[in-house]
């Protein structure tokens, strides 16, 4: 019987504003030029006032959320279980997670008191992009934001490695694995950030239990995650973790595991001036293509020219008819 929805996400919530900034903008904030560093709410306000707040500069982020909406851009149905607050924040999430045709826990009428996390991204004439971070509500996602009847009734749980940092978090990746295994949905998780996997290892190998159906990690994750010092034998050993795997290598394209045997997907060269979002793109991509007919192989393809627009690109979204032209490109 066909399930309602291809993948059901879980993740962080944070609105994106993307500015252009200049260097004597960061010295004079004394903000670290080309880094991420979570800040608390007063810090950012200080910084969003100086930069003049722009409703066009705005759209609904996190990593999962991005790659959820990635594979709803390209036909997939999908729901993203998340917490964002009742601010002008909150209501612009949720309005744009519906603009992209993602189903949500929330609704405007039932969003929680509190302050909606948000990624304030300050680029620079030279590429840089430069993130602080305020987590808000969702720092405190949990199991009860997860709506079991969704979940049950999806193709695959996609989990988000950036809720490894808190103990709700973790709770509720366990919480949402499970409830998939014990009703047949498949599971896949992605590492997120090389920091998740060393900082707290042991939490994700919690999550990670027995295996996953589906793993997407970097090499220096995959490494770090596998006490491995080079990329073969890390492979090997994942195995132990995933029944598959796809590995990306960047500007090297990616190596997938199909169970079987390893393939390797070739890069689509471009110029990259943004790289931030490339494996988000490359996790939708490829979770659309295995959720409708094509092959291990094929969906790879599909995630290697969709992340390599990304990068070519600013932003971690692409364009509805960038979209069109990627499935011409390969399937006509």
């Amino acid at each position: 019987m066909k399930k309602t929805y291809d993948v059901f996400g879980i993740g962080n919530a944070l609105v994106d504003i993307v500015f252009d900034a200049d260097n004597s903008f960061l010295e004079k904030y004394k903000v670290e030029k080309g880094l991420m560093t979570l800040v608390d709410e007063a810090r950012q306000h200080e910084l969003i006032e100086a930069l003049h707040l722009d409703e066009t500069m705005m759209q609904c982020g996190g990593s999962a959320a991005n790659t959820i909406i990635g594979t709803s851009q390209f036909g997939g149905k999908c729901y993203y279980a998340c917490k964002v607050a009742d601010d002008k924040f909150g209501h612009f999430y949720l309005d744009d997670l519906r603009k992209n045709g993602v189903d949500t826990n929330l609704t405007d009428a039932t969003v929680p008191e509190g302050i909606t996390g948000k990624c304030l991204v300050m680029v620079t004439e030279d590429a840089d992009r430069t993130m602080n971070t305020f987590l808000g509500i969702t720092s405190n996602f949990s199991k009860s934001e997860i709506d079991q009847q969704a979940l049950k009734d999806s193709q695959y749980l996609y989990i988000e490695g950036y809720l490894v940092t808190s103990e709700t978090g973790v709770e509720a990746m366990k919480y949402a694995k499970k409830l998939a295994e014990d009703n047949g949905v498949k599971v896949a998780l992605t590492f997120s950030d090389p920091s998740m996997v060393k900082y707290f290892k042991s939490q994700m190998e919690e999550v990670v239990g027995a295996s996953v159906d589906l793993l997407f990690c970097n090499e220096e994750e995959a490494m770090l995650f596998t006490g491995k010092s080079n990329i073969l034998h890390a492979r090997e050993e994942l195995k132990k973790a995933a029944k598959k795997f796809a590995i990306t290598q960047g500007k090297n394209g990616a190596m997938i595991y199909d169970g079987d045997t390893f393939i390797d997907i070739e890069p689509y060269k471009v110029n990259a001036v943004d790289t931030v979002g490339a494996g988000d793109m490359f996790s939708g991509a490829f979770l659309y293509g295995i959720t409708h007919g094509h092959s291990i192989a094929e969906a790879g393809k599909m995630a290697s020219l969709a992340s390599s627009k990304v990068v070519s690109q600013y932003g971690p979204r692409l364009e509805w008819h960038q979209v069109k032209e990627i499935m011409n490109h390969l399937f006509e």
